[in-house]
């Protein structure tokens, strides 16, 4: 009975695992061999394909460019949405909870429908081809998002602590940096985390706002197409390095994601 118990979340770890190992097992073979035939494990083993990307400027700065607008994003998205977080979780005000809801409805909205506004915008004031612009457009959905985790962690810490600290003196400033920010830490993580994940992962708006400076590195992928078909081992190299970061991130929140997807409530 004990084993049957364990036998259906390992099998289903396996078939969690089973594409990442596929990919890891691509990225060392050739596309020949790729092509050739069905093998569990390299036959004809090569680093050639990781070779390529850390030798050729136009792969690795893909990545450089990714965690440039990536990073940038997730820095502004939690820094302006602290503060509007704490608004929602501590004032009453006319419209409140209506705002509070159309905040996450922005969420919902396709990149695509505002991919030419963006593009448009961004070329107008020069900014097209940058990073700053992509981490600009993917604050519109990942904002809203931080407010409505962060909002969640805030309404748990009990406002007794912020008149105590009145009393005892601390400017409103100091306050919020000396004493609400670490104990909220643990949603600020969650909320980077969700940031960081949303925009690493995001296409539309990050080809569209990009050209050569700034382009990320799913674009640069599809320069793996020709006449001749696909490099499928220096994509299968290129996406397992796009793991990295992610699950870099994940391994620093692990602790936190349950209540994150909670939205902070549990």
């Amino acid at each position: 009975m004990r084993r049957a118990i364990w036998l259906v979340p390992t099998l289903y770890i396996v078939f969690l695992m089973l594409p990442i190992y596929w990919l890891l097992n691509m990225s060392f073979k050739t596309t020949n061999e790729i092509l050739g035939g069905f093998t569990l494990w390299p036959h004809d083993f090569t680093v050639a394909n990781y070779v390529t990307i850390y030798s050729d400027p136009t792969w690795y700065l893909g990545y450089v460019n990714s965690l440039t607008y990536v990073s940038l994003n997730t820095v502004i998205s939690v820094g302006l949405a602290l503060p509007a977080a704490y608004a929602f979780s501590r004032y009453r005000f006319v419209g409140d909870k209506h705002l509070f809801f159309w905040l996450l409805t922005n969420r919902m909205a396709p990149p695509a429908v505002f991919a030419l506004p963006f593009f448009q915008l961004y070329s107008a004031v020069n900014l097209f081809d940058t990073h700053i612009a992509v981490a600009l457009a993917h604050t519109l959905f990942n904002i809203p998002l931080a407010v409505w985790i962060l909002e969640g962690f805030m309404s748990g810490v009990p406002k007794e602590l912020d008149e105590a600290a009145y009393v005892d003196g601390y400017s409103f400033p100091r306050f919020f940096f000396k004493i609400f920010v670490p104990a909220i830490k643990s949603g600020i993580g969650v909320a980077a985390f969700f940031c960081f994940m949303f925009s690493w992962v995001e296409l539309l708006l990050a080809k569209t706002l990009t050209s050569v400076e700034a382009k990320p590195i799913a674009a640069t992928m599809t320069r793996t197409a020709s006449t001749a078909g696909y490099d499928l081992g220096l994509l299968a190299a290129a996406g397992c390095l796009t793991i990295i970061p992610g699950a870099i991130v994940i391994y620093f929140v692990r602790n936190y994601i349950a209540k994150g997807f909670a939205l902070g409530r549990v």
